[in-house]
C-alpha cells in the first residue's frame, strides 16, 4: 500500500489489486462512521483510493501501515436484478474468445453474481467484478453505444447508462435505468452493490 499526497487535505492510496480496493474502501468506511476517520469524500477507483477532505493527511498516511484490512464480507442485501437481452452485436465474438456457442456466453454470464467495485465514467455506469473469464475491450471503439448496452471488458461487466463513445464488447441490453434524477439516490448501482443479470427473451 502507498499513499501519495493530492494537494494540502487528500490522499491517493494505491493497492495491488481491485479486491484490496474494495477492501480498504470497505475499512475506510466502517472507520468513518465509527468516527475514526475524518473524510469529506471517498472516491474507490481500479487500484485506488483517493481520500479528501482531511485535517491531517500525513499522520493518516502514517497510520495506514498499521492497519489490519479484511477482506470485503459478503453481504446479506438484496442483489439488484438486470432483466438482460442477450442479442448485443459482439456476441460471435466474446464466443469464439471464449470457444463456446452465443447460448453458452449467455448462460456464463447470467450465472455469475456481481458486485460494484467502483463507479464511473459516466453518470450511473458501474464496473462490475464476478466475470468468470476476461474479455478483451473492441480493437475498434464505437463512436457511440446505445443506452442499456451490457457491455464486457477484461475483468468487468457494465451497463451503459446512456448513449455515449466505448470499446467494450456489447452481448446485450436492459431497459433498466441505471440513472433516473427523479430517483432517491439518483444512481441504481453504488460501491458494494451486488448484481445478477436476468435473461429475459427478445422482443
Amino acid at each position: 500500500m502507498r499513499a501519495l499526497p493530492v494537494g494540502d487535505r487528500a490522499l491517493l492510496i494505491e493497492v495491488a489489486t481491485g479486491e484490496e480496493a474494495e477492501a480498504l474502501h470497505a475499512e475506510l468506511l466502517r472507520r468513518r462512521a465509527t468516527g475514526e476517520l475524518s473524510v469529506a469524500e471517498m472516491v474507490p477507483a481500479a487500484r485506488t483510493v483517493l481520500l479528501d477532505g482531511l485535517d491531517a493527511p500525513s499522520r493518516l498516511a502514517e497510520r495506514l501501515a498499521s492497519w489490519e484490512i479484511p477482506p470485503v464480507p459478503r453481504r446479506a442485501e438484496d442483489v439488484v436484478e438486470i432483466p438482460v437481452r442477450y442479442d448485443g452485436p459482439d456476441l460471435p465474438d466474446v464466443a469464439a474468445h471464449w470457444g463456446v456457442d452465443e447460448a453458452e456466453v449467455a448462460r456464463i454470464h447470467a450465472a455469475a453474481e456481481f458486485r460494484v467495485a467502483f463507479c464511473g465514467f459516466a453518470p450511473g455506469f458501474g464496473y462490475l467484478t464476478g466475470l468468470p473469464r476476461e474479455v478483451p475491450r473492441r480493437a475498434t471503439p464505437r463512436t457511440a453505444v446505445p443506452a442499456g448496452s451490457v457491455a464486457l471488458a477484461g475483468p468487468y461487466t457494465g451497463v451503459y447508462p446512456r448513449s455515449s463513445p466505448g470499446g467494450w464488447q456489447l452481448i446485450g441490453t436492459t431497459d433498466t435505468v441505471l440513472w433516473d434524477h427523479a430517483r432517491v439516490p439518483a444512481a441504481l448501482l453504488a460501491p458494494g452493490t451486488r448484481v445478477r443479470f436476468t435473461p429475459v427473451a427478445a422482443a
